[in-house]
């Protein structure tokens, strides 16, 4: 991921110091589970943990000049600790394991540290909604229907939506955390044939991860399904950023973004306040669904395994985990920072739609006082075209309809804005299921 949406707490985990330090701590870890089922000596694993040599730099550029000799990651990086190890101790490093073993449970290790990074990103994501959603329950906006008036809401309501789907996505990145915290040392095939079970379960306990049945490698579904929160986690911000887009047009200067002393909104129109950071979240969301695709690519492998998956995942990973925690950061101070305009949606509700917002109650009204649902319908469809049309109150013309056959007081409650969002919050009312 380029550096500009990537979080150096989420990119450190993906370096190759860190990768090269997990699989060093899987290796040692295997060794001494070794000594647990008593195949190699407590004293030569003990060598080989003083002995371990610093992940640097400089063991990073030794693993990559030997590299260049096997044209093998694994095999150069083993190359590289036994020799610092020393001999005969250093033989034991990787005895009985495949690559797989190693690099399969050192991701799984890796990713569970990045779905932790994004679970606290996430609960903090949905924290600021539901503080925005309490905060704004009783401040009424237009709701919008295929982009055009419908009935009021609040912005409340809105931000209290986003609330339990951030939630829901919350809930997806534990479970995908759980899907990927496992981890298998089984050799090749999968089969046990020249390691002893134990030694998974010693290496799977001191890493925090699960011993899982495998072929040569850990299912790529599990990896698929990570991919799909994060995807999932995009999706939603996406239909976030998308709403804020469309609050902040000119048009309808209902929201806007947070803009900073300073800042310039276009190179050559000094008015312009433009929703970029909206629309490069939306932009980022399309990103992340590609990583995906590529994560269910990877699932079907030939046979036991093959490697079609690794250069793909190299990518899409860490990638994928970088952008989400960037775009839950990012998220977070956007809906902190959102600029709302109470006025300016009032204005819009009631003098920008004419009233037409409450065309509903009015036809309940006429139901309600005997017309069939047809014929009451047909009234109010009639005149708030008349009303639309001739940029005239809808109230007005009603007021001016023989047909329409309500009191004063049946209008006046139609058109009652307390009366229509009496029972908004419940929006919030579920927000209090939601964990702290």
């Amino acid at each position: 991921m380029i550096p500009r949406y990537a979080p150096k707490e989420m990119t450190e985990l993906f370096s190759d110091e860190a990768r090269f330090a997990m699989w060093l701590r899987v290796e040692l870890l295997a060794t001494e589970g070794w000594v647990e089922v008593g195949d190699v000596p407590a004293d030569a694993a003990a060598v080989c943990r003083d002995r371990a040599p610093d992940v640097d730099a400089a063991f990073v550029e030794a693993v990559a000049e030997r590299e260049r000799v096997t044209d093998h990651d694994v095999a150069a990086f083993v190359d590289v600790v036994q020799q610092a190890v020393g001999q005969p101790e250093g033989s034991w490093i990787h005895y009985g394991l495949t690559s797989s073993d190693v690099v399969d449970t050192a991701l799984c290790a890796t990713l569970t540290r990045a779905a932790d990074l994004l679970i606290v990103a996430s609960t903090d994501l949905v924290r600021a909604l539901k503080a925005r959603a309490n905060q704004l329950i009783d401040v009424p906006v237009t709701g919008r229907t295929h982009g055009m008036h419908a009935e009021p809401t609040t912005y409340g309501a809105k931000f209290a939506l986003w609330a339990l789907q951030a939630d829901r996505d919350r809930q997806r990145l534990v479970a995908a955390r759980a899907r990927v915290a496992v981890g298998k040392l089984s050799g090749a095939v999968g089969t046990f044939s020249n390691i002893d079970p134990r030694v998974e379960d010693h290496v799977c306990h001191a890493l925090g991860l699960t011993p899982t049945p495998a072929t040569q490698v850990v299912a790529r579904d599990r990896h698929a399904e990570y991919l799909w929160a994060c995807a999932s986690v995009g999706a939603t911000i996406e239909n976030i950023a998308t709403e804020v887009r469309h609050m902040a047009r000119s048009e309808l200067g209902e929201a806007e973004e947070p803009f900073k002393v300073g800042q310039k909104g276009s190179s050559a129109m000094p008015h312009k306040r433009n929703p970029i950071l909206s629309e490069r979240l939306c932009g980022l969301a399309r990103v992340l669904r590609s990583y995906l695709s590529a994560g269910l690519e990877d699932v079907a492998l030939w046979h036991e395994r093959d490697i079609s998956h690794s250069s793909v995942e190299r990518v899409v990973l860490p990638d994928a985990s970088a952008l989400t925690l960037y775009m839950l950061q990012k998220t977070k101070g956007l809906m902190e920072g959102l600029v709302i305009h109470p006025e300016r949606a009032l204005a819009n509700l009631t003098e920008g739609s004419h009233g037409l917002v409450f065309s509903q109650s009015v036809l309940l009204a006429l139901v309600s006082g005997g017309l069939s649902r047809d014929a009451a319908y047909r009234i109010v469809q009639r005149d708030a075209r008349a009303s639309w049309e001739e940029g005239r109150p809808f109230r007005e013309v009603l007021d001016n309809d023989a047909e329409v056959t309500l009191s004063k007081a049946e209008l006046d409650d139609a058109f009652d804005l307390s009366r229509t969002l009496r029972h908004v919050h419940r929006f919030t009312d579920a927000l209090d299921e939601l964990a702290p």
